[in-house]
């Protein structure tokens, strides 16, 4: 990933609402939303919902898919990872210790899922 991708990136997120649609769409993976469920579950019109999902589009954040009526919305979870590895590249100068809390952190997510997964 470029400096100026990453910047994109990271200027779509810095907006409440979108940083909260995001959120809220990578918690309902891998199923997605309606965008008319993000706008009421975040208590936001539909129409400015709408220009917020096509901010987070363009820079990659989110993908679409029109099923019937309704577009789905979901989160992009490898433009999270690309962006993620960009951060993490030059990570630790050589010393994978100094960075095993957040490794922790990041591997927690697929614990917190086998978790789910045993308790449904």
């Amino acid at each position: 990933m470029e400096i100026i991708n990453a910047i994109a990136s990271f200027a779509a997120l810095s907006q409440d609402t979108r940083l909260k649609a995001f959120r809220l769409l990578v918690s309902q993976e891998p199923e997605g939303l309606p965008a008319g469920e993000i706008a009421r579950q975040l208590s936001v019109p539909h129409n400015t919902m709408s220009a917020h999902l096509s901010v987070l589009a363009r820079a990659g954040w989110v993908v679409s898919k029109r099923q019937s009526r309704q577009i789905i919305y979901r989160a992009s979870l490898s433009h999270m990872e690309a962006v993620v590895q960009f951060l993490l590249q030059d990570c630790c100068a050589g010393h994978p210790e100094l960075c095993a809390s957040l490794m922790e952190i990041l591997s927690g997510c697929e614990t917190a899922k086998l978790n789910n997964k045993d308790n449904l």
